[in-house]
């Protein structure tokens, strides 16, 4: 019942629109009562979003089974992925919500505090594991609004593209920028030798001209 009160409404937002179509029209096309639809949904705004609660509570349950032994930022990542999945196991659906939310504004308000929550969850785990550092508690929200940023900008040019390609390499390569900024360093695979690490000593107050080129004479480029 409860997808088929979603593909009523947006049958009915397709043909309509949004703001002309009411609950009662939703319920009279799927064959239910008002008290079907609110059993599952709250408002109309949720049967444009629903599965989000769901992804919200896989995601929380995710990162609340963590340990020591992971990674933070990787692990924070990783729990991003878990929104590009909901998103990519129906991309036509996701593809149609997207057009919808950008011509309805009261939609994009909605989904804002969609990816607000996201981003909560995700900080609340960083405050957890940065606990004590100098800073920890901004660290996380960064880190966090980090890693929601670079999801979405890959995951609306996906949606942009219609849904085709690869949304997963697309996202991946976006969370590689905030893993390489915030994250631990990468362990070298076996077989691979290490990048050379090169430490140069300067005067303070030096200018950095003089910085630059005690570089290039410590990397041999002269």
């Amino acid at each position: 019942m409860r997808d088929a009160l979603v593909a009523a409404a947006f049958q009915l937002f397709l043909e309509r629109g949004y703001e002309q179509t009411t609950v009662d029209d939703i319920v009279a096309l799927a064959g239910v009562g008002r008290r079907s639809f609110f059993r599952y949904f709250p408002s109309k705004e949720d049967v444009v979003f629903p599965d989000h609660e769901r992804c919200l509570a896989d995601m929380t349950a995710f990162l609340a089974a963590s340990d020591a032994g992971h990674e933070p930022v990787r692990r924070v990542c990783d729990a991003a992925r878990l929104v590009l999945l909901m998103y990519a196991e129906n991309p036509s659906f996701s593809v149609q919500r997207y057009r919808l939310t950008k011509k309805v504004p009261g939609l994009r308000a909605y989904e804002l505090s969609v990816v607000w929550r996201y981003e909560r969850a995700l900080a609340e785990y960083l405050r957890g594991r940065f606990a004590g550092r100098p800073d920890g508690n901004l660290r996380a929200d960064v880190i966090a609004a980090a890693v929601v940023a670079a999801h979405n900008n890959a995951l609306r040019s996906w949606l942009r593209s219609n849904g085709e390609g690869d949304a997963s390499a697309t996202v991946d390569h976006a969370l590689r920028y905030v893993q390489s900024a915030f994250g631990a360093p990468s362990a070298t695979p076996a077989g691979e030798q290490p990048e050379d690490v090169v430490v140069v000593v300067s005067r303070r107050g030096a200018p950095l001209w003089r910085v630059v080129q005690e570089i290039e004479t410590t990397l041999g480029r002269d």
